[in-house]
């Protein structure tokens, strides 16, 4: 007969199949979502004029458009909210600042400004694992 201790060290050890977390190539990337939103900020406010009719709009446009680049980039279980801030080059000063209650190991945010003669926006884009 088999001592207790061999025949507990015999058992197999079960272990989850199903991951906690993503793989490092999963991961949510700053700096890839950071290009992604001064792409599209260069390309649909280059020479662009503020008007405070459009800017609702547009402001919705730019946030609409940088979610579906983020989650085209192929960064599976990820939620992304964004924040887009349009306002008129008069001068004046701007802050923008947030809070978060996550897990730092797998989610996080970019942001991006953009500037020109007429107008400014602030892109930032929030990036949260749902496990």
């Amino acid at each position: 007969m088999a001592s207790p201790a061999v025949a507990a060290a015999a058992e197999p050890v079960r272990t989850s199949q199903h991951p906690l977390g993503p793989s490092f190539a999963e991961k949510f990337k700053p700096t890839k979502a950071r290009q992604i939103i001064a792409e599209v900020l260069k390309t649909k406010l280059t020479g662009a004029a503020y008007t405070a009719d459009s800017t609702s709009t547009l402001t919705r446009e730019l946030a609409d458009e940088i979610k579906q680049r983020l989650k085209s980039e192929g960064w599976p279980r990820y939620k992304f909210a964004v924040q887009v801030f349009v306002g008129e080059q008069r001068g004046e000063g701007c802050r923008m600042a947030c809070r978060c209650f996550w897990d730092s190991e797998t989610d996080s945010y970019a942001f991006e400004s953009f500037k020109n003669e007429s107008l400014f926006c602030t892109a930032a884009a929030f990036a949260s694992y749902i496990y």
